[in-house]
């Protein structure tokens, strides 16, 4: 009796013990935590387990909470945001691709065109007869047209297929602001699904943001080392320790160009 005792001892103080080390939270902070997470939006957030500002309630493309300023909390200045992100994507992505495609081309030996920070330069001196300040007064007009038409959809959606643009009416209507359809889209991306249709608007609105980071990055890696993005692909490749963004002597201008590694 007295050795079963004994036992009991030492395991009533283990339990005791277990029991006193334990953190345990008292009855309303453990309600608070598991309120804290059911209030939380069952989403993807740019920041896990934050809330998220309550006029970004993921029902925009893209909306991953993200608006520390509360730039967008007022709804006119948000949607003016939202489209203009949209055409900001749509002409980056263009850009890039018309950065990439013809130097990969060209260095396939298909095509033979220059560098797109060359292209002005060369296209002037190929066409004498043309100053280059007239072509972009033509391009100016022609853009200047088209971003007078966009405006004007903007604030009075649908207003651009009455038909005063060589008589196309329904082509111009559109299917929602921001997102043409009609002759812009001749493969029916917008004719599907609503939610098939949301799939294609966050893809797109996805590459269009890392197509405006990748358009920024052409431009400053071509000011630090005079070469297009291809070129400076390669040659990091063929030598990633002496070619990067710290040896160019440039992208960290505080930051003497590393060039001693072996």
């Amino acid at each position: 009796m007295a050795n079963t005792m004994l036992l009991q001892g030492p395991a009533k103080l283990l339990s005791s013990t277990s029991s006193v080390g334990a953190p345990r939270l008292a009855p309303h902070a453990a309600r608070n935590v598991r309120a804290q997470a059911a209030s939380l939006p069952d989403r993807p957030l740019w920041y896990p387990g934050r809330e998220p500002p309550a006029h970004l309630d993921g029902t925009l493309p893209g909306d991953f909470g993200f608006d520390p300023l509360g730039l967008s909390a007022d709804e006119e200045k948000r949607a003016w945001f939202v489209h203009s992100e949209v055409f900001h994507c749509r002409t980056a992505m263009t850009a890039v691709a018309g950065i990439l495609i013809p130097d990969l081309l060209t260095k396939a030996g298909v095509l033979n065109v220059p560098q797109w920070y060359e292209s002005g330069r060369v296209w002037q001196e190929q066409n004498p007869n043309f100053p280059y300040p007239a072509l972009l007064f033509v391009e100016f007009v022609l853009a200047g047209f088209v971003e007078g038409k966009r405006w004007a959809d903007y604030f009075n959606p649908g207003s651009q297929g009455d038909g005063s643009f060589f008589g196309i009416t329904d082509g111009l209507k559109g299917q929602s602001n921001g997102y043409p359809g009609g002759i812009f889209d001749p493969f029916g991306f917008s004719r599907g699904s609503e939610q098939q249709l949301n799939d294609y608007k966050l893809k797109e609105i996805k590459n269009g943001r890392l197509a405006l980071i990748a358009l920024v990055g052409f431009v400053f890696q071509h000011s630090a080392t005079g070469k297009g993005p291809l070129d400076n692909l390669i040659d990091h490749i063929a030598d990633p320790a002496h070619v990067n963004v710290a040896t160019n002597g440039i992208s960290l201008p505080f930051v003497n160009p590393i060039t001693n590694i072996a």
